[in-house]
């Protein structure tokens, strides 16, 4: 089966920026309060179970929550992410892998979060992401969910000096919600704050967290 452009175009882009940007990005969590409180919350809800980062990147979320006492590996598209994040954090477990086709046994995660990653699927595909989230989750297992929130599609060329073909999609927290129900989870939480304008990692829009469960099996 051919592989949707989308994800093509994704990891393309993001294997020729991977070097510099995880020389960028390496801080960022020092700089953003609000971003750290979400995820410690989020540690202490997912229990002992296995915890995946889907959509890791350079790893640096899957460091902060093995730092937080989970038991945590990572997942992304791009091999030269992938790569960065062995480097970077070598204890650690990281893989190449695909949010839309997950290689993970059904319900043998204690809790998924996806920090910055659902950003780039288009709305068409996100229910199908969704119900694979809800396929490898175990029953009363936690979502965590980070992601632009707004309304419309930002198309991206360059980054960093580098030519990309990058698709940010931003998303109303009902909607995601919304979504989520549909795929058998229950909101629990949300958080949508004000961009940061300032420094090194300022923002344009706003940014929304949403911590979902998936229903327990009846």
């Amino acid at each position: 089966m051919r592989e949707p452009d989308f994800l093509a175009r994704t990891r393309v882009s993001y294997d020729s920026i991977a070097a510099e940007f995880a020389g960028w990005i390496e801080d960022e969590l020092a700089a953003k309060p609000l971003d750290r409180a979400v995820l410690g919350g989020f540690a202490e809800l997912a229990g002992r179970g296995l915890v995946a980062d889907i959509g890791c990147g350079t790893g640096r979320v899957t460091a902060h929550l093995h730092r937080l006492g989970l038991r945590v590996f990572g997942i992304d598209l791009s091999p030269n992410m992938i790569a960065q994040a062995i480097d970077r954090y070598p204890d650690l477990r990281f893989e190449v892998g695909s949010m839309t086709a997950l290689d993970v046994a059904d319900g043998s995660l204690g809790a998924i979060v996806a920090w910055y990653s659902i950003m780039h699927v288009p709305p068409d595909r996100l229910p199908a992401v969704f119900a694979e989230f809800h396929r490898v989750l175990a029953p009363g297992g936690h979502l965590q969910l980070a992601f632009p929130a707004g309304e419309g599609l930002v198309h991206r060329t360059d980054a960093g000096g580098h030519e990309v073909s990058l698709d940010f999609h931003q998303w109303h927290p009902d909607e995601v919600a919304g979504l989520l129900r549909e795929a058998g989870f229950e909101e629990r939480a949300r958080l949508v704050r004000e961009p940061d304008e300032d420094g090194k990692y300022a923002e344009t829009t706003r940014q929304a967290f949403l911590l979902a469960r998936k229903r327990d099996a009846v």
